[in-house]
């Protein structure tokens, strides 16, 4: 029953992607934004649903090693793996707004939260620690974030006067259905995949931790990887790249702002260097956006083998 439920989840995953991208896609058309926006916004933030729940739990439970890590984890992930698979897929256009303004933020984003983190080595202090003020900090840059994005979706609607030509016939109610419907079968497949996967690992004797590193924290980026696929293939590099960018930021500004919030989170030590890493990889992907204004098949490759390096590094660590 295991491996029956584990591949309904990853037909979830597919074919709600597929409709997810599709609906979100002719959205943006008839709300006269561009499909970048949808992907900052409504794909992000609805495919980081795993990586909130899971680390929102974590803060409630007292486990906030686990809370930081999926964060960080997922962040690294996105950056290299997806990103990279994404562009070997279909190489991504970027946009230079995107270069100006919404990858700087993910840095800033990144810089921000390793700043919060380092009590020990800039106050002296006994411990690093997350205080509910700082994640109060971070839910602040994160409706910034909001404004900022809502002021890019009114600029959008004020130069497109009317409704691009294509779209007379496309429903609004019907597109919402495969946007809402959607996401629901991406999440909800990515949680089968992950819950059944670590059964099936568990039982063939591998360790919780090294269960952790791998399957759980891939699969709470899952509805990441197949969206942004599915939007490469669908030649919707812009819903891709959005994707990425925005759910990193929602990531560090609103799950670990809500998370510190909740409850104060203690930082491990171990994870500076996995944070040094997202801060490095974030100025790796803003250096090869602006070389062309894409990422290439062979910018992807390069990203993809930095996480299988990576992922072989923290089995070997932990």
């Amino acid at each position: 029953m295991t491996y029956v439920l584990l591949l309904l989840g990853f037909v979830l995953l597919i074919k709600g992607a597929d409709y997810f991208v599709e609906g979100a896609s002719k959205l943006a058309q008839l709300m006269r934004v561009s499909p970048l926006l949808i992907g900052l916004t409504i794909v992000a933030f609805g495919t980081s649903a795993p990586e909130a729940t899971v680390s929102i739990i974590a803060a409630l439970e007292g486990s906030s090693e686990v809370a930081i890590g999926n964060v960080v984890g997922s962040n690294i992930f996105n950056i290299t793996f997806i990103l990279g698979v994404t562009a070997i897929v279909f190489p991504l256009t970027v946009h230079s707004d995107t270069v100006r303004k919404e990858i700087p933020f993910a840095l800033l984003a990144s810089l921000a939260l390793l700043l919060l983190i380092s009590d020990m080595q800039l106050q002296q202090a006994e411990l690093n620690l997350i205080t509910r003020t700082e994640g109060l900090v971070l839910l602040l840059f994160f409706a910034v974030f909001l404004y900022y994005v809502f002021e890019m979706a009114r600029n959008n609607r004020s130069q497109m006067d009317e409704v691009p030509p294509g779209t007379e016939n496309v429903s609004l109610g019907k597109n919402l259905v495969f946007t809402i419907g959607g996401l629901a079968a991406v999440v909800f497949g990515g949680d089968l995949v992950v819950d059944n996967s670590t059964q099936i690992a568990l039982s063939l004797g591998m360790s919780e931790t090294l269960v952790g590193l791998t399957i759980v924290a891939v699969g709470t980026s899952l509805p990441e990887l197949v969206t942004s696929i599915t939007a490469a293939l669908k030649k919707q590099s812009e819903i891709a790249l959005g994707n990425i960018v925005g759910s990193n930021i929602f990531n560090i500004f609103f799950v670990l702002g809500a998370s510190a919030t909740i409850y104060p989170l203690s930082v491990d030590s171990k994870i500076f260097l996995d944070m040094w890493l997202m801060v490095i990889l974030t100025c790796l992907l803003l250096i090869f956006s602006r070389s062309q204004y894409k990422i290439s098949k062979l910018e992807g490759a390069i990203l993809a083998t930095i996480y299988i390096v990576y992922l072989v590094y923290i089995i070997f660590r932990n």
